[in-house]
């Protein structure tokens, strides 16, 4: 399988968006940064700003859907640990900061090495390191079978995935619930895990593979993670279960493809991949079924 888009939360309104922008920039003025123009870089849910000519990267959310406070400690003790994640701005203080119902958080920007192809032993080593680090911490995050629940939920929801058709409806229930239990019965090692470090949440710099966007940790094991990284990536990973491998595959297409079937999706052709990965997700459970036999 390759490697899977997972993005597709709702857009800021455009009211909202200027507000946001208008928040990270009298932010990081305040702080003494010059900020007189913000380059849009991603908008989802989360706002991501580059702010010139200061040079900061500003994630902003509406105060009411922020873990900001969590992905800074997290951050902070992951960067201590030397783990190759995005630094917070070393400029100012390394917390989260309240203006105009907002959370503005102040990141390193890194240009983009867009020259230097990614290898897959690099991405697993890169994994590795963080997996490494994040054993060492013990912080409170959901199961990943809370996160399979959140997709249970909308495709028992005909209202929130009104599209969805009844065969689709019935593989999509059935294979989250059979392979969240059976992953979890597999008996591998939990720990503390990115839960979505697929290649938008992988920075190429001069600095090497650093990986953003810590809010989706979650725990479960390593192999849940290697599931939203390109196939190759699992081949160069030490010590990697490849059947609980390809059940974390099969299970994280369906947990993506559910969230293309919601009513609010706004991925682009975000319809037209989960079409496709229904079939995908077909495919893959004939050949696991084969594999039985």
């Amino acid at each position: 399988m390759e490697a899977l888009k997972e993005g597709g939360q709702a857009t800021m309104q455009a009211s909202d968006l200027t507000r946001a922008v208008a928040a990270a920039m009298s932010t990081a003025s305040s702080l003494g940064l010059t900020a007189d123009d913000a380059i849009v870089l991603h908008d989802s849910n989360k706002l991501t700003l580059r702010l010139l000519p200061c040079d900061v990267l500003a994630r902003v959310a509406p105060v009411a859907q922020q873990v900001a406070q969590f992905e800074v400690e997290l951050a902070q003790r992951l960067a201590e640990s030397g783990c190759p994640v995005a630094a917070l701005e070393p400029r100012v203080e390394p917390r989260v900061y309240e203006r105009d119902g907002f959370v503005v958080t102040l990141w390193t920007y890194y240009e983009p090495v867009t020259h230097r192809e990614v290898s897959p032993a690099d991405y697993a080593h890169a994994l590795e390191r963080l997996h490494a680090g994040m054993r060492r911490l013990d912080v409170p995050t959901p199961h990943f079978t809370d996160r399979v629940e959140q997709a249970q939920q909308l495709v028992a929801n005909r209202d929130l995935t009104p599209a969805l058709a009844d065969a689709d409806r019935e593989l999509l229930g059935d294979t989250l619930r059979t392979l969240s239990r059976v992953i979890g019965e597999r008996g591998g090692a939990d720990q503390l895990l990115h839960g979505e470090p697929h290649p938008g949440n992988v920075l190429t710099t001069q600095n090497g593979l650093l990986f953003i966007d810590l809010e989706t940790c979650c725990r479960g094991p390593v192999e849940f993670d290697l599931a939203h990284a390109p196939e190759e990536v699992g081949e160069h990973y030490p010590g990697v279960d490849q059947e609980l491998l390809r059940e974390c595959r099969i299970l994280v297409l369906a947990m993506i493809t559910t969230w293309r079937w919601d009513r609010d999706d706004q991925l682009p052709n975000g319809r037209q991949l989960g079409t496709e990965w229904l079939s995908q997700i077909r495919a893959e459970l004939d050949r696991k079924a084969e594999g039985l036999d």
